[in-house]
């Protein structure tokens, strides 16, 4: 099923002297339910303005786009929607506590239900000691944690982040990705948009890379980094007769009693026939590829020339 779908959805903004920005040129993509999607691009690509239209934060002008078949000028299309903002705000003379409480009766969710999300919530990003502290005496992590903590409260179908991570340290990091992993598990489906290739390589099915406004490139992760295999290192023992046999390869690192060759892709095959040939000893092959980092920077180079 899916869960959200974008239709050639594009924005443009009045500038200054009447100029015009496009800051979204037909955007069409589709995102499935189960599924976690993570939207790559720099400052200023266009993701919070497509998370903005999704939400009906800002009226696109051109395009559509449906969540859960919902058209996105529709209320209802957001009922079943958890939505954290790049920059979120709250009333700061509210403890934690009370503003989940809130945020859950907006969404209606009522009686002892509402009281044990407020608590599952509130403890699984770690803010139960704080919860009766205003949130004005949090600290800029504690923040965007309770930014994912109203997320959560009214446990919702699709997740909309954007930037989620954003101030969090590597312990919250950490926290925030097993979450994002374990809502996959229960089939709900994550859009979130981030400039880390880290938080997308760990935790994404898929990735879509914006740049200036438009959609540069879309796959799989899987087949991202499967693209990216560049060769292998191996190790042997430098015991072997004749290690000029293996001249043709790149040496890496010489310590004695080892040997560790760059071995590219193509000639995989040859060097290990060689190896039987002449009975030396592997110690071990290590995959070597580009990242996803090395992926990103190139669309970003392309889409920006």
């Amino acid at each position: 099923m899916k869960a959200i779908e974008i239709s050639g959805l594009g924005k443009t903004y009045k500038g200054r002297k009447g100029t015009r920005i496009q800051a979204l040129k037909g955007l069409s993509l589709d995102i499935m339910q189960g599924e976690v999607f993570g939207f790559l691009g720099p400052n200023g690509a266009g993701k919070s303005t497509t998370i903005k239209a999704l939400m009906g934060l800002i009226r696109p002008t051109a395009g559509d786009a449906l969540i859960l078949g919902e058209r996105i000028t529709s209320c209802t299309a957001r009922r079943n929607v958890g939505y954290l903002p790049e920059n979120p705000s709250f009333y700061d003379y509210l403890t934690a506590e009370e503003y989940l409480t809130f945020v859950a009766k907006s969404f209606d969710v009522k009686g002892n239900l509402l009281e044990q999300r407020v608590a599952e919530s509130l403890k699984l990003m770690e803010l139960w000691e704080a919860r009766k502290r205003p949130i004005r005496s949090y600290s800029k992590g504690m923040v965007q944690r309770v930014g994912l903590a109203q997320v959560l409260v009214h446990a919702p179908e699709v997740f909309i982040l954007d930037e989620p991570m954003s101030g969090l340290d590597p312990l919250g990091r950490a926290l925030v990705k097993e979450i994002i992993l374990d809502l996959k598990k229960r089939g709900k489906c994550v859009f979130f948009s981030t400039h880390i290739t880290d938080d997308v390589e760990k935790v994404c099915d898929r990735v879509g890379v914006i740049v200036s406004g438009q959609l540069q490139a879309l796959d799989s992760v899987e087949n991202i980094l499967r693209s990216g295999l560049e060769g292998y290192c191996v190790q042997i023992r430098s015991g072997v007769k004749r290690l000029d046999v293996f001249d043709g390869f790149e040496v890496l690192r010489t310590h004695d009693p080892f040997v560790e060759y760059m071995v590219p892709a193509a000639r995989f095959n040859e060097f290990m026939a060689l190896v039987g040939h002449h009975s030396a000893e592997v110690m071990f092959v290590e995959t070597r590829r580009k990242d996803l980092e090395a992926f990103f920077l190139e669309i970003v180079e392309k889409g920006e020339a």
